[in-house]
């Protein structure tokens, strides 16, 4: 027996002494915590329960010329349902009628969503997805349906909110517009465009507010004096013009299309401003359509061929070595420099011709004898002129990845014997499209060369904010005189030379054609030689109101057109026409000695005629697109629309009765 209690009094002390190190351990730990922890975890705690939350600032929008709107931001909603939440009676009670509902607004039947709601709720799926990218509308729609709309913990609705830019007018322009975003893969924010180069102004600057939990997911906006507003981003001004920028950019799809070529730019510009209306740059896809990825027009540097002429006819007369009506001999149409052949497009060649005829047939024999006797004996003197009229100098403008011109001269070590008479006709040396344009924008411009814009100005609301004025690059390239003369050309190169089928007799054009070779040391086929097509000019020719240059690249030679007067002169061509027959007029008034027809005397009558014309459809043609739609969306009635641009067709005709939710399809153009 004294053994038994021997061993109980024993246990009984290992026990006490357990509990006694243990009480001793706790008691260390809880001084550690309060003391020794204690600032790390009252931080802990305090993350936990209140925290810092920013308050994104709202992005600006990009505005056109006109008014349009570019790129706005929009909320986009994400709907997933907690099948947890719901009690089973209340589950039970809504699932058909919240299946049924979701059928209306999307795209699968009743019983499909039954079946997967279920299938969710048996696998007690806490996050099953119902629908992605939700208008605001829709969201409102679906947040309402039966069982959600007891809210989050009765009846299981997941809402996630997110801000996307979108851009109203399509896919036109979309190089231009742009991006400014973060790289999932890398984390990096990325951009190109407006969005990218404007992104100081548009984005603004984040606000923060503090909140403290109050229960799952559920935070509450503590006031205090760290709160900081967020600030929200201008509006951007842009010059696009969306009438031109339409017209611009299905007259070049069209052109590409036709001709299956690899890829094309075509830019509008305000002669005086710089002010670029429409600018459009698409590439052919694997699939045969074309996107706007690269923005050639500003990036793309390549040798530009016979629209580099116009340099050889500004330095010719500008240092008065020759004249317009100094004749040259086309040899043929072949001439050897150094054992290589320069040769005219014609075979043959033209006879003897003045330097101003050689130049409206884009001969090449006689631009080359120009400049090469000319030269000869200083070619640094004709480098100079490049230089003089600004070719060998990037624009400087808002964009990043501007292509950089390349002008060789006598000393560097690619320059050799052949140098000056290939630059004669456009080879041996690079520029973009934009700087292409740019000179003879100056032409247009009676010698002025202003750079390319792309914003006119920043806004915030009404106010202006900053202002883009027209900035000018070079006050005078050459010489009036130089100029008169050069216009006279370009004229007669669309009159009587390779432009004329663009001739017309509605409105005056001038410009010159441009055909060049490109990966000339190889042959045709995928990688190897191809033709670049150009042409590049201003309208109206007496009075230039806009320049313009289409460039087409490797257009499907097969149909044996691949000159600038057949693949990209039509472009130009149709962008001319369009603005000058379809633009709606703003300055034509009725005649004030007109008879003022006798006023209606009667209200009732005219009462009734309000709201006869009130419950008819209205006639839309000629007015803007956007706010067509608002006005019949304001009729009650659905409208589809097809196109950019004002209201071409309406399906159903101006006079006829509403039928309230009816659908009125509108064709833009």
């Amino acid at each position: 027996m004294a053994v038994e209690d021997k061993h109980i009094s024993y246990r009984i002390y290992l026990v006490a002494v357990f509990i006694f190190v243990m009480a001793i351990a706790i008691v260390v730990k809880l001084t550690n915590i309060q003391w020794v922890e204690g600032d790390y975890y009252r931080k802990l705690a305090k993350q936990r329960t209140v925290r810092n939350f920013v308050i994104p600032a709202n992005k600006g929008n990009i505005y056109s010329a006109d008014g349009s709107l570019l790129a706005t931001s929009i909320p986009n909603y994400e709907i997933r349902f907690d099948a947890k939440a719901p009690k089973t009676e209340t589950f039970e009670k809504y699932v058909k009628a919240l299946s049924d509902s979701l059928a209306t607004v999307l795209d699968r039947p009743g019983g499909y969503y039954e079946q997967e709601l279920r299938k969710a709720r048996a696998n007690k799926n806490r996050y099953y997805l119902i629908a992605r990218n939700l208008s605001y509308t829709e969201y409102v729609k679906i947040k309402g349906f039966p069982l959600f709309s007891l809210g989050a913990f009765k009846g299981g609705i997941i809402v996630e909110q997110e801000t996307v830019r979108k851009h109203p007018i399509g896919k036109i322009a979309e190089r231009t517009i742009g991006y400014d975003r973060i790289d999932p893969a890398t984390g990096i924010e990325v951009g190109k465009g407006i969005e990218w180069a404007f992104k100081s102004y548009l984005n603004g600057k984040d606000g923060k507010i503090l909140k403290q939990k109050i229960a799952k997911g559920q935070w509450k906006p503590i006031r205090d004096l760290n709160e900081v507003d967020p600030i929200d981003g201008y509006d951007v001004i842009s010059t696009i013009d969306v009438f031109i920028q339409d017209i611009a950019h299905h007259a070049l799809l069209k052109q590409l299309e036709d001709y299956e070529a690899d890829h094309g730019c075509v830019v509008v510009m305000e002669t005086e401003t710089g002010h670029v209306k429409a600018i459009s740059n698409l590439g052919r896809s694997e699939d045969g359509s074309y996107y706007e990825t690269t923005n050639y027009a500003i990036a793309e540097s390549h040798e530009p061929g016979s629209t580099f002429k116009l340099v050889d006819l500004m330095a010719i007369l500008e240092d008065k070595v020759a004249d317009t009506s100094t004749v040259y001999d086309s040899k043929g149409g072949e001439i050897r420099y150094y054992g290589r052949a320069v040769r005219d497009s014609h075979r043959g060649g033209y006879g003897k011709i003045s330097l101003a005829r050689g130049f409206e047939l884009s001969s090449n024999t006689v631009m080359v004898q120009a400049v090469y006797e000319s030269y000869k004996s200083n070619p640094s003197k004709f480098v100079d002129h490049i230089k003089s009229f600004g070719l060998h100098r990037t624009l400087g403008l808002h964009f990043k990845g501007e292509g950089r011109a390349i002008i060789p001269r006598p000393g560097d070590k690619n320059w050799s014997g052949v140098s000056l008479p290939w630059m004669a006709f456009g080879y041996g040396v690079s520029v973009t499209p934009m700087q292409t344009l740019a000179l003879y924008n100056a032409v247009a411009n009676n010698g002025v060369m202003v750079k390319p814009q792309f914003v006119s100005e920043i806004k915030e609301w009404n106010k202006t904010i900053k202002k883009f004025d027209v900035e000018v690059i070079n006050p005078k390239v050459c010489s009036q005189e130089t100029i008169d003369k050069v216009r006279a050309v370009l004229l007669n190169v669309v009159k009587k030379g390779t432009g004329s089928k663009l001739y017309s007799k509605d409105f005056s054009m001038a410009g010159k054609t441009g055909t060049a070779q490109v990966n000339y040391g190889g042959k045709e086929g995928k990688s190897g030689l191809y033709y670049a097509s150009s042409f590049v000019g201003y309208f109206p020719a007496d009075h230039p109101k806009y320049s313009c240059i289409v460039v087409v690249h490797k257009p499907n030679t097969s149909r044996n057109n691949y000159y600038g007067a057949d693949v990209a002169g039509p472009v130009f061509k149709r962008i001319a026409q369009k603005i000058f027959t379809d633009a709606p007029s703003t300055n034509r008034i009725k005649r004030l000695d007109s008879r003022i027809p006798k006023q209606e005397n009667s209200f009732n009558k005219y009462t009734a005629e309000a709201n006869k014309k009130l419950n008819q459809i209205p006639d839309l043609k000629g007015m803007p697109g956007m706010d067509a739609v608002a006005l019949l969306e304001n009729l009650d009635l659905k409208v589809k629309v097809i196109g950019v641009g004002k209201v071409k067709k309406q399906s159903i005709q101006a006079g006829q009765n509403i039928i309230k939710k009816s659908t009125i399809v509108l064709e833009l153009s």
